[in-house]
């Protein structure tokens, strides 16, 4: 019982944690093309190393 004292704030400092930097991660545009690099990927690029 004595451990849930100890792991209840932890864990709520740690979600608040993870959720300011989604939030930032969104507000700064991380998530915004999501289809690009999976398409970028594909597209031949002259002069990559040959």
């Amino acid at each position: 019982m004595e451990a849930l004292y100890l792991l209840v704030p932890v864990s709520v400092i740690l979600i608040g944690l993870a959720l300011w930097i989604f939030f930032g991660a969104a507000d700064s545009g991380q998530f915004d093309d999501l289809e690009g690099p999976a398409h970028r990927i594909l597209q031949d690029e002259d002069g990559a190393g040959h």
